[in-house]
């Protein structure tokens, strides 16, 4: 009989249990445990010229013509663009609706590359170029962001947002930062700055080595609304497979 009963009572709470409203699911925005392996995008030498030529008034296409002195005055990278000493490439391209919600646009990833750029110098400025159709229609510098991680429309207005990462690699380590960023009317904003997504060291082979990487997620998204993205942080070693326990943040 007490068995029965207990085995009542268990069924019960698990009914109610099962019945209670449940918090809301996380999105995972972008997971930077995982190895990166896409291909960089075929960008044909027509469309970089095309797009560049419209970008830049001057600029260089063989690295082996730029001067090795001119006058850049206190700002280098900027000196350099004015003098024509720079030579640009693109990196990577996404279409989507960037400047206003309807638009069939292009977003160019842009490394200005300026001429003798130094690792100080994040060897030369980054840029995003939005184009629709033939036509720019943005053009702004993106403090040395050179990756596309991820689109989004968080607040689903039919604009699109981007997760751009920047990173240095020095002495055997990785940094990376990350910000999601809005291009809305053809003005950069950083809706939300990570700050740094990955730390590894392995290359340097420094006793304790390890990997650090961000997780960031997001509760489900209402529309006109952008929601608050978390990033939780974990911790791994230098093996081959990777076993990734969490850590408190931030890295």
């Amino acid at each position: 009989m007490k068995t029965i009963l207990c085995l009542l009572l268990l069924l019960a709470f698990v009914s109610v249990a099962a019945q209670r409203p449940q918090g809301p699911q996380r999105q995972v925005l972008y997971d930077f445990r995982n190895e990166r392996t896409n291909p960089p995008p075929k960008i044909s030498a027509s469309t970089q010229r095309d797009v560049l030529s419209k970008v830049f008034r001057r600029y260089l296409t063989d690295p082996n013509r730029c001067r090795s002195e001119f006058d850049a005055g206190e700002e280098y990278l900027a000196g350099a663009r004015r003098a024509g000493q720079i030579v640009p490439d693109i990196a990577e391209m996404v279409t989507g609706s960037f400047t206003a919600a309807g638009q069939n646009e292009t977003a160019y990833v842009i490394f200005v590359n300026e001429c003798n750029a130094s690792h100080a110098d994040n060897y030369g400025s980054k840029r995003v170029a939005i184009f629709s159709g033939p036509r720019l229609v943005a053009d702004m510098d993106v403090d040395f962001k050179s990756s596309i991680m991820a689109k989004t429309d968080l607040d689903l207005d039919g604009i699109n947002e981007l997760l751009m990462t920047s990173g240095d690699m020095h002495q055997g380590e990785v940094v990376e930062m990350a910000a999601l960023l809005s291009f809305q009317n053809g003005r950069m904003r950083v809706i939300q700055d990570f700050n740094t997504v990955v730390t590894d060291d392995c290359a340097s082979l420094r006793p304790g080595s390890a990997a650090k990487a961000a997780v960031l997620s997001y509760a489900n998204a209402t529309l006109g609304q952008i929601p608050k993205i978390k990033a939780d942080y974990y911790a791994a070693g230098c093996g081959k497979v990777r076993r990734w326990r969490a850590i408190k943040g931030p890295l």
